[in-house]
């Protein structure tokens, strides 16, 4: 059974990541710049009580996810983009993780955006103790493919723990032979990705995230100081490279440094295989005795 006190802060959260995400949705639009968008959707959540559990996720047509907009990024969004909107926010640890995409200005990939959403509400339906991961999957699969799109198989929901984004349990998008099921009392995130392409994706470009891994082992006075520094403001929550910039100066080569010396690792943007156009849609659920509740 879950604590009462952690489970209001669940639900805190994820009250302030729904609104948050919402927000955004809302004011993505031809001519908005990335940027603008990722700081007026962490504004919110900071705003409302809440703390940051990654940076705000932009991940526009064929990515599918892990980008987030630099301290002196000069993207904007352009009609027809397919914007993946993807908001943290935590109470005291406990997260809530949730997604939905919007087509800015157009209506091509409607199909597309319902079959994530469609996939997602089905499995939010039915969830309940007992119910095998591999089970969520073919749900999940069967959506998406019967709407002419392909889940994409390797990327996956999961549960959620204090501090802990991925916790360990994958929550798959495609049917597996896992013989995990859920429990009462887990929190996991549902995550639905469909694609017109290959329905897998591939790691290619700089994303600007990044999470503490370790202190660096040798001694460069500066990378540790950067990494105490690091560990003290995110502790095991990933970060953009846009929060780092008041203490370290050249964020770009610093960041890169302490990549190379193992102390951080840097997120890779994910992009389908075949460049194919992607949705996604995502909850974070509370498992109870005979359903879920959705927290965001």
């Amino acid at each position: 059974m879950m604590d009462e006190e952690i489970y209001r802060k669940y639900v805190r959260a994820g009250r302030i990541a729904a609104d948050a995400r919402n927000y955004g949705i809302k004011h993505i639009g031809a001519g908005v710049s990335y940027l603008e968008i990722a700081e007026m959707v962490e504004k919110r959540i900071k705003d409302a009580g809440a703390e940051l559990a990654f940076p705000v996720n932009l991940s526009v047509n064929e990515v599918a996810a892990h980008f987030t907009p630099a301290h002196n990024d000069k993207l904007f969004f352009k009609k027809g983009d397919v914007v993946k909107l993807d908001v943290g926010a935590h109470v005291d640890g406990y997260i809530a993780d949730t997604a939905a995409t919007v087509e800015v200005e157009s209506e091509n990939y409607s199909a597309l955006i319902d079959a994530s959403r469609e996939a997602l509400m089905k499995v939010v339906d039915i969830v309940k103790p007992g119910m095998g991961l591999g089970e969520i999957g073919r749900i999940v699969s069967d959506t998406i493919e019967s709407k002419g799109f392909k889940p994409i198989e390797n990327l996956s929901g999961h549960s959620l723990q204090r501090y802990i984004l991925h916790a360990g349990l994958s929550i798959p998008n495609v049917p597996d032979s896992t013989h995990e099921v859920l429990r009462k009392g887990q929190v996991v995130a549902i995550e639905p990705f469909a694609s017109t392409g290959a329905g897998h994706v591939v790691s290619r470009g700089v994303s600007n995230i990044y999470r503490y891994v370790r202190m660096p082992l040798f001694r460069d006075v500066k990378t540790r100081v950067m990494a105490k520094k690091i560990k003290m403001r995110f502790n095991t929550l990933p970060f953009a490279e846009r929060w780092c910039t008041s203490f370290i100066p050249d964020t770009k080569n610093g960041l890169r440094r302490m990549v190379v010396a193992g102390s951080i690792y840097g997120y890779p943007q994910l992009i389908d295989g075949a460049k194919g156009i992607v949705s996604q849609h995502e909850h974070t659920i509370i498992v109870t005795e005979d359903g879920c509740e959705v927290t965001t």
